[in-house]
């Protein structure tokens, strides 16, 4: 029987004043009942709009109606033809602009849970299958190399390795996963799945090399000549902080939201014993109103601070997705909305040089804005309101203002050609201007998501497969 019901299953999730303490994972998942139940809400419609909005192009309906029959292996595998990384996707993509906001059921009520079921199943699989028994396609002879192991990386390698590629991947980082270990935090993302994808990546023949630098421990040139790789692609991410250019941006307490989270995300800094220091604020504020601003208030939370988010437009422009600001705002963060910081504030000693409080941040000033026209981007401009300077008593602030691409493989490799701001140009296929080269993901986009990510990782494999294949 079909389920009418006009809303989604609800999340089981951790109660806010809890898990505001912990980095456990927020969102507990479906029961098999509740995925049967969701799955049946499904209209199986004619032209299946949700296929469309998905950048991987996973056969949305026909896992969905494997999981309506109770089918989880049969689910798995539909999934498993278009998307590397379901368990990953099932938490992190923004289903609400992709395919559930194109969903049928949508147009009444809520659209299906199409994100949930896809955790659901792989969750499931990881449970029930064993990766080390993946058969591996026979060598085909051509050797490729993948500069990057994120999201566009792991799924340009995972497509490669399908179809009998040998393919390494390059990771400049001691741990392969990319923006999935260093960036999303423990409580959204925990890296015990992201490493379990990446042996099934192993099972299938990809050779994964840490501590890997390309641009200084070895050039693109390099690989191409006397490493014998046919083409390379890269994906090594946007992990170049941007910052105001405000004064005190240099204090001690200014972390970059990727600083921040990379030490407590990959190297653990919230936990007794661990080698990597964190600043255990008291308050903290964080400028920026993107997911990566929500991110890092949310980890400052858990590490006991009282957070605030400074953002120069209002709650209606916040770009996050609406699931990680409500998540916020239950876990007790205080939103300060149409406010812009102006400069840091730091102390200073002047009788005893060797304070160590020198130089530590105290405060921060602020102005507060209102919106004006809309700009060029169709968002309206945040004007700043006269004579409405504020200091904001803080002794922590982290800067999340968005990426860019780390110039080092532009600036070491010849002949390819990069935008203005950095990013490598790539057609849609991911060719470069180098021949042989191809690039995807943030290194070409900026700081996007990691499901458009890895559709470029998809689409480059595919161009990759075809031009060695005429070759």
């Amino acid at each position: 029987m079909a389920n009418m019901s006009l809303k989604k299953n609800p999340m089981p999730a951790q109660a806010p004043e809890v898990r505001n303490r912990n980095f456990d994972e927020v969102a507990l998942g479906y029961t098999a009942e509740q995925a049967v139940d969701e799955a049946k809400r499904c209209l199986a419609c004619k032209h299946k709009p949700c296929v469309g909005g998905c950048p991987v192009k996973i056969h949305i309906p026909a896992f969905i109606a494997k999981v309506a029959e109770g089918d989880f292996a049969g689910a798995y595998e539909i999934i498993a033809e278009a998307s590397a990384l379901p368990a990953v996707c099932g938490r992190v993509c923004p289903q609400e602009n992709q395919c559930e906001g194109v969903c049928v059921r949508g147009i009444k009520g809520e659209p299906v849970a199409i994100g949930r079921l896809e955790r659901f199943v792989a969750d499931w699989h990881n449970a029930h299958a064993d990766i080390k028994n993946a058969t591996r396609p026979a060598p085909n002879g051509h050797k490729v190399a993948v500069i990057g192991s994120g999201p566009s990386g792991l799924t340009c390698a995972g497509d490669l390795a399908k179809k009998g590629y040998t393919v390494t991947v390059f990771e400049a980082l001691h741990l392969a996963g990319g923006v999935l270990v260093y960036g999303i935090p423990e409580f959204r993302l925990p890296k015990a799945i992201v490493q379990r994808e990446i042996e099934g990546l192993k099972a299938l023949g990809v050779e994964i090399e840490t501590n890997t630098v390309v641009g200084k421990t070895v050039s693109v040139e390099e690989l191409m000549t006397e490493y014998g790789f046919e083409a390379v692609f890269i994906g090594s991410g946007a992990g170049l902080p941007k910052f105001m250019g405000i004064p005190g941006e240099n204090l001690k307490g200014v972390y970059s939201a990727n600083e921040f989270l990379t030490r407590i995300n990959l190297m653990k800094a919230y936990r007794d014993g661990s080698a990597t220091p964190i600043q255990h604020a008291q308050r903290v504020a964080v400028v920026g109103g993107g997911n990566v601003a929500m991110d890092a208030a949310r980890c400052a939370k858990r590490l006991g601070a009282e957070v605030y988010i400074v953002y120069r437009r209002g709650m209606e422009e916040l770009p996050a997705r609406h699931e990680e600001v409500e998540h916020a705002m239950e876990e007790g963060i205080v939103f300060k909305t149409l406010t812009n910081p102006t400069e840091i504030l730091g102390y200073s000693n002047a009788e005893d040089r060797r304070d160590p409080k020198n130089g530590c941040v105290v405060g921060m000033k602020c102005v507060e804005m209102e919106l004006g026209e809309p700009d060029a981007s169709g968002r309206r401009r945040p004007v700043v309101k006269e004579g409405s300077e504020f200091t904001l008593d803080v002794d922590c602030v982290i800067m999340a203002l968005g990426t860019s691409p780390n110039p080092l493989i532009k600036s070491t490799t010849e002949g390819l050609e990069t935008a203005k701001w950095g990013g490598i140009i790539a057609d849609e296929q991911g060719r470069t201007s180098k021949k042989g080269v191809y690039a995807g993901g943030d290194a070409v986009t900026g700081a996007a998501t990691v499901i458009l990510a890895m559709g470029a990782g998809k689409a480059a494999a595919a161009a990759i497969d075809e031009d060695l294949q005429e070759k």
